[in-house]
Parts: C-alpha cells; sequence; structure tokens
C-alpha cells in the first residue's frame, strides 16, 4: 500500500550486496507517498498490474510499470466457456 517495506527490503538487499533489485505486485495500491518512496528507492523496477487505474504519478514514474491482465482474464473466461483447466494456467 504504501510501498514503505518494499523500499525497506530493497534497501536490505543492496546493503547486503545484490546487484539490483526488481518487485512484482498484483494490485499496486500505492497511496500516499508511495510513488515518491518507491522512485527515490534503490528498487529498479516495480512491475504490477493494471487491476487498480494507475494515477498519473504512476504513469509518469520511471520505474514503475504497469501491465495488462486482459490477455489471462480472457484467457480463463475462455477456459471456463469449453470447460476446461483455469488452474494450469498458473502452474
Amino acid at each position: 500500500d504504501s510501498g514503505g517495506t518494499l523500499c525497506n527490503a530493497a534497501k536490505a538487499l543492496m546493503d547486503v550486496g545484490a546487484i539490483s533489485v526488481d518487485a512484482y505486485v498484483t494490485h499496486g495500491v500505492l497511496s500516499g507517498s508511495a510513488v515518491t518512496r518507491i522512485s527515490n528507492s534503490p528498487l529498479d523496477m516495480l512491475i504490477t498490474t493494471d487491476s487498480i487505474i494507475a494515477t498519473e504519478a504512476v504513469k509518469i514514474s520511471s520505474n514503475i510499470r504497469q501491465i495488462s491482465i486482459a490477455p489471462i482474464i480472457g484467457e480463463a473466461i475462455r477456459r471456463v466457456h469449453m470447460e476446461q483447466s483455469v488452474s494450469s494456467l498458473f502452474e
């Protein structure tokens, strides 16, 4: 939500010798000053899904990228319709 734990974890990893740190989250709430905190952190990139509409700050951030979940949602709907496995999408 606020990015604090994520940024602290990135710093801790860099402090013990990580060359770079990327993070992946499902729902990028990023409330309050989270975008600023992430922008000023050692995170090279934060990847989040578009399950939450991006704020303007997220859209212009150089180290936050949003990816679409539309293809996987579409495939899940197709599989349900065809009575195929949805869980196998996540194996």
